[in-house]
C-alpha cells in the first residue's frame, strides 16, 4: 500500500480502537511518514506499539483517550486530548467536528452476500467509513464473523489489500488483592437477574470473577473482554432477564483475545452495536436493572469524580462513564457504581480528595450514585454535601481519614504532616 497515492497534505487518518486496529497498514503509514505531506491522525483507545513520540514529526496526533499505549503520548505531550463523551463521537465525525479523511480498516466477508463483517470494534467505526473520502481495508480472516452494526456493505471501501500484521490480543490483566476487595462490595450491590457494564482492566476483571455466583445476570456495555466469555460459558449470564435485547450479550467491541474472539466468532447471541446503541441513554432506560461500573482517577469530598489525570498527566478519558451513570440510573432498579482502590498503587496518597484541584470534572457529583472502595461502600444519591463528605471520607483508607476531616485550610499538624491531601 503506497499512501503516497491517497494522503493529501492536511488529511486526517483514523482507525478503530483497540484490537480493531489493521497493523499492517498503520505500520507502512507510519514507515511512509516521511514521504507524506504532513497530516493528522484520530486514535482511540490504543493497545499497539504502533505510534511513538517521535512519529509527531510527520503527524499531528489527537486522540480520545489517554489510556493504553497511548500514555506515552501524552507523557510527551504529544497526543492533544479531545475531551468528549464517547456517545457523541459518531456526531462529531459527522459534522466534520472530528474530521476524518481517509479510514484504515479490518474487514472479512460475512455470509450475508455482498457485505463484510469489520469483527471486534464498531462503536464509531461506521462514522468513521461515512465520513471518510477513501477507505482502506485490510483481508483478514482471523476476524470472528460478528453482525448487526459490524456489518459493511462492499462498496463502502475503496481499497482492498491482505493483511500482513499481526493481530492484536488484549488479555484481561491480573486482578490485585486491592481490586479483589473493591469487586467483593461491587459484587454485593449486584442483584440477581440485573444487566451489568464493565470496562476492562484489572478491576472489571475482578468484579466479573466476583460475579461467579449470580444467577441470570445480562450484558449491556460499550467494550466487553474474556471475562464475559467466562461468565457466559459458566451460565451466569443468561440475557433472559434484560428485558430490551432478551437473550443477547450486546457490546460495541471485543477487547479480548483469541478466546473471545473464538467466543463471538458466528455466535448470535453476542451482538456488536454502535454508539447509538450501547451508549444512548434513552435506550439504557429500556434496559431491566442496568448497574453500571466504573473507574476513576481520585473523586472529591462532595462526589466529582476525575477520570482523566494525575499529577498533570493525561491518563485515562472522558470516555463512556457519563453516559453509563446516567443511562444506569434511568433504568428501573438501576445503579450506579463507581471503584477505585482508596490510595494511589504506591500507598502514598488519598485518591478520595478534599478538592480535585487543577483536576478535571468528567463526572458531576449531581450525577454520582455510590462509591465504592476496599474500605467500603458510599451511597451518593440524594446525599448533601455535608452527609457526602461524612460517607467518603468513612471508605478512605485509615491513614487519611485525618487529613480529609480538617477544615479548609487548617494547618496540618506535625503528627501528620506529609500525608495526602
Amino acid at each position: 500500500m503506497d499512501f503516497r497515492t491517497i494522503i493529501r497534505k492536511g488529511d486526517v487518518v483514523a482507525w478503530p480502537q483497540g484490537p480493531g486496529e489493521p497493523l499492517g497498514l498503520t505500520g507502512r503509514l507510519v514507515a511512509q511518514r516521511h514521504e507524506l505531506p504532513r497530516a493528522g491522525i484520530f486514535i482511540g483507545l490504543s493497545a499497539s506499539e504502533t505510534l511513538s513520540p517521535a512519529h509527531a514529526d510527520s503527524f499531528t496526533l489527537r486522540g480520545l483517550n489517554g489510556a493504553g499505549t497511548n500514555r506515552r503520548l501524552t507523557a510527551a505531550n504529544v497526543l492533544d486530548i479531545i475531551p468528549a463523551h464517547v456517545s457523541s463521537i459518531a456526531a462529531l465525525i459527522a459534522a466534520d467536528k472530528v474530521p476524518i479523511d481517509i479510514a484504515l480498516l479490518r474487514v472479512r466477508p460475512h455470509p450475508t452476500p455482498g457485505y463484510f463483517t469489520v469483527g471486534v470494534m464498531c462503536d464509531y467505526t461506521q462514522a468513521m467509513v461515512k465520513a471518510a473520502r477513501v477507505v482502506v481495508a485490510e483481508l483478514d480472516m482471523r476476524l470472528p464473523v460478528t453482525s448487526q452494526d459490524a456489518l459493511l456493505p462492499q462498496s463502502a471501501i475503496d481499497i482492498l489489500v491482505d493483511a500482513d500484521g499481526a493481530e492484536i490480543s488484549m488479555p484481561d490483566p491480573l486482578p490485585s488483592a486491592s481490586d479483589r476487595s473493591i469487586a467483593n462490595h461491587v459484587a454485593g450491590l449486584i442483584p440477581d437477574r440485573a444487566t451489568v457494564q464493565l470496562g476492562i482492566g484489572g478491576l472489571p476483571a475482578a468484579v466479573a470473577a466476583a460475579l461467579v455466583g449470580h444467577k441470570d445476570l445480562g450484558i449491556h456495555s460499550g467494550v466487553i473482554s474474556d471475562a464475559v466469555a467466562d461468565l457466559i460459558e459458566k451460565g451466569v449470564v443468561t440475557n433472559a432477564c434484560k428485558g430490551l435485547d432478551a437473550g443477547c450479550t450486546v457490546t460495541g467491541g471485543l477487547f479480548g483475545t483469541r478466546r473471545l474472539f473464538d467466543f463471538a466468532d458466528g455466535n448470535p447471541a453476542i451482538h456488536m452495536r454502535a454508539l447509538s446503541h450501547t451508549h444512548n441513554v434513552a435506550v439504557m432506560a429500556q434496559v431491566n436493572r442496568l448497574h453500571s461500573v466504573n473507574s476513576a482517577i481520585e473523586i472529591d469530598l462532595s462526589g466529582q469524580v476525575n477520570a482523566e489525570s494525575a499529577a498533570g498527566r493525561y491518563l485515562g478519558a472522558v470516555g463512556g462513564q457519563a453516559d453509563f451513570v446516567r443511562g444506569a440510573q434511568a433504568s428501573e432498579g438501576g445503579r450506579s457504581i463507581i471503584a477505585m482502590s482508596a490510595v494511589t498503587p504506591d500507598g502514598k496518597q488519598s485518591r478520595i480528595v478534599t478538592s480535585l484541584g487543577r483536576g478535571p470534572v468528567t463526572t458531576a457529583r449531581a450525577d454520582v450514585d455510590t462509591v465504592v472502595t476496599e474500605f467500603g461502600v458510599a451511597e451518593l444519591r440524594g446525599a448533601s454535601l455535608t452527609e457526602r463528605k461524612r460517607k467518603l471520607i468513612a471508605i478512605a483508607h485509615p491513614d487519611h481519614r485525618e487529613s480529609l476531616d480538617r477544615p479548609a485550610g487548617e494547618t496540618k499538624s506535625p503528627a501528620v504532616a506529609g500525608v495526602s491531601r
